[in-house]
């Protein structure tokens, strides 16, 4: 999957182009509106948890962290065991599971409190009052559905990144992604 950044200037552009969106086959999970303060996002589908935060990175780095030392403690379970008590394979996969459950509660209680740094560079121009459509789709379709925007909606600025990626946003083409101009 790949995510276009969609940087328009109306709630009416955007609406329109999530309709011709939706009607194009691109569900309506797949669509998420960013917006300022300033707008209300009765009908359009407001972007949630997952695109506003950094949840799922935190959830990553808590599993895999959070297994390491979990192994790490299950492996001095076993090479120094209680007295009394024989520790086997299981006391590293337990040891290992409960580590990953750990890091990634905690690191998922935490990433929902970071803002998501991807949607940094478009601070300014929601603060003027555009609109940030985050379309997530098949990279078979990336062109596709960049050219269904452009063609019926030149006003709007389009970048691409994979979700959850590191990669930075490139323009399509079509603009400034960040709508510094």
């Amino acid at each position: 999957m790949r995510r276009l950044y969609v940087l328009l200037p109306t709630e009416a552009s955007c609406r329109a182009v999530v309709e011709e969106l939706e009607a194009g086959g691109i569900p309506q999970a797949h669509l998420h509106v960013v917006a300022g303060l300033s707008h209300e996002l009765k009908d359009l589908p407001e972007a949630g948890l997952w695109q506003r935060t950094e949840i799922g990175r935190g959830i990553e780095w808590g599993v895999g962290l959070g297994g390491v030392a979990g192994l790490l403690g299950g492996l001095l379970a076993v090479a120094f065991p209680p007295a009394g008590i024989v520790l086997g394979g299981g006391a590293l996969l337990a040891g290992t599971a409960a580590g990953a459950g750990f890091g990634a509660l905690v690191t998922a209680m935490l990433g929902s409190q970071e803002h998501n740094h991807r949607l940094d560079s478009f601070q300014r121009a929601l603060a003027v009052g555009q609109l940030l459509l985050l379309v997530d789709v098949p990279r078979a379709r990336v062109d596709e559905v960049r050219e269904v925007i452009v063609r019926h909606h030149p006003e709007a600025s389009i970048g691409t990144a994979t979700p959850g990626g590191g990669e930075a946003l490139d323009d399509g083409g079509s603009g400034d992604p960040r709508g510094a101009g």
